[in-house]
C-alpha cells in the first residue's frame, strides 16, 4: 500500500469496490463458455445464459432471436451496472468513472460525422453508439459540415469540448480530417486522464500509469501503420501521438519517420515490454497485431483487478 490511502479508502469507496469485486462471480467461466460453443442455434444460447447473470435480461425476448438483440442485452448489463456505480460515487471516483466513457464518447462522435458523411441513415447509426457515450445532443452532429461548426453547434457543452482546442479548423469533414479529429482527441483525453490520475497519486496513480501507458503507446504504433502511404506527413503523425508513455519522446521520434511495418517492428523491439507482442507475428504480418494488444492489454487489467484499496483496481 502507499502512504495511509489504505486507513481511509473504504470511507467513500468500500462499498462500490465489494460491488465491483462481486461483479467478478457473475463472470462467464470457462465451462460457460465451452457449452456456448457446443450451441446450434441462439435460442439455445439465451437457454444457457438464462441460468448466469444475463438471464434477466434476455428472458421476455421472443423467438426468434437475432444476434444484436443478444449483443445489445448483454451490453445492457453492463451499462446498468455501471450507471450504478456512477449515481453512488463520491469524489474523485465519480470523475474517474466519467473519465472511463469520455473514450466512447469520441468514437460515437467520429461513428455519427463519418456515417452522415457516407450518407446513413442517422437513428441507424444511433443504434450502433454504445451507450455509455451517449449524450443528448449527439443527433444533431449530423448538421455540422466542419470542425467549428461541430464544436459550436454540438461539443461545446459536452465533457469532449476541452479537447477540440487543437481540432477547430475550417477544413470540410472528409475521412482524413475525421480520422485526424479521432487521434487529435484521443491524444488530448488520454493526457487529461493521465493527469488526473497522477493527481490522485498512489496505487491508482501507478495501476492507471501503466494502463494509459499502454493505450497511448498502442495508439502510436497504430497512428503510424494506418498512414504509411497516405498524405499524412512525418510532423502531422508526430503530432498525434500522446506526450507520455514508454515510447515517449525517443521512440515517437523513431516512429515518425518509419515507412513501412518492418521499420516499426525494429523500433518496438527496443523496448522490452513489447518484444513479446511483435515476437508473436511474422515480419509483414499486421493483422494479427491487434489481436496481440488486445491479449496484451486484458493481462494488464487482470492485475490491476488484482490491486485493492485504490480506484484503479
Amino acid at each position: 500500500m502507499y502512504g495511509f490511502e489504505a486507513m481511509t479508502f473504504n470511507i467513500h469507496g468500500g462499498y462500490l469496490e465489494a460491488i465491483v469485486r462481486g461483479h467478478r462471480s457473475g463472470l462467464l467461466t470457462a465451462s460457460d463458455y465451452n457449452n456456448l460453443c457446443q450451441c446450434e442455434t441462439l435460442d439455445d444460447i439465451k437457454m444457457h445464459l438464462s441460468a448466469t447473470e444475463y438471464g434477466p435480461y434476455l428472458q421476455n425476448e421472443p423467438s426468434p432471436l437475432h444476434t444484436i438483440t443478444i449483443v445489445e442485452k448483454c451490453t445492457l448489463k453492463l451499462v446498468d451496472e455501471y450507471k450504478h456505480m456512477l449515481t453512488q460515487a463520491t469524489e474523485p471516483l465519480s470523475t474517474f468513472l466519467e473519465y472511463c466513457t469520455y473514450g466512447h464518447m469520441i468514437d460515437n462522435v467520429v461513428l455519427i460525422v463519418t456515417g452522415t458523411l457516407h450518407e446513413r441513415d442517422v437513428q441507424e447509426l444511433l443504434e450502433k453508439c454504445h451507450p455509455l457515450g451517449m449524450f443528448d445532443s449527439i443527433a444533431t452532429l449530423a448538421v455540422a459540415q466542419n470542425m467549428r461548426e461541430l464544436y459550436r453547434l454540438v461539443l461545446v457543452d459536452t465533457p469532449l469540448a476541452p479537447y477540440f482546442s487543437e481540432c477547430i479548423t475550417s477544413d470540410d469533414l472528409d475521412d482524413m480530417n475525421i480520422e485526424i479529429m479521432r487521434n487529435t482527441l484521443y491524444k488530448a483525453y488520454l493526457e487529461d486522464f493521465y493527469r488526473f490520475c497522477q493527481k490522485l497519486g498512489g496505487a491508482t496513480a501507478e495501476i492507471m500509469s501503466d494502463l494509459l501507458s499502454f493505450e497511448a503507446d498502442r495508439r502510436a504504433v497504430n497512428i503510424t501503420i494506418n498512414s504509411i502511404g497516405t498524405e499524412l506527413t512525418r510532423e502531422d503523425r508526430r503530432k498525434l501521438y500522446s506526450n507520455f508513455g514508454l515510447l515517449y519522446p525517443y521512440g515517437h521520434e523513431e516512429l515518425a519517420v518509419c515507412e513501412d511495418l518492418d521499420q516499426v517492428r525494429g523500433v518496438m523491439e527496443k523496448y522490452p515490454p513489447y518484444q513479446s507482442i511483435f515476437a508473436k507475428l511474422s515480419y509483414g504480418e499486421s493483422q494479427l497485431l491487434d489481436k496481440a494488444f488486445y491479449e496484451e492489454e486484458v493481462k494488464r487489467l487482470c492485475l490491476a483487478f488484482e490491486q485493492q484499496v485504490c480506484t484503479g483496481g
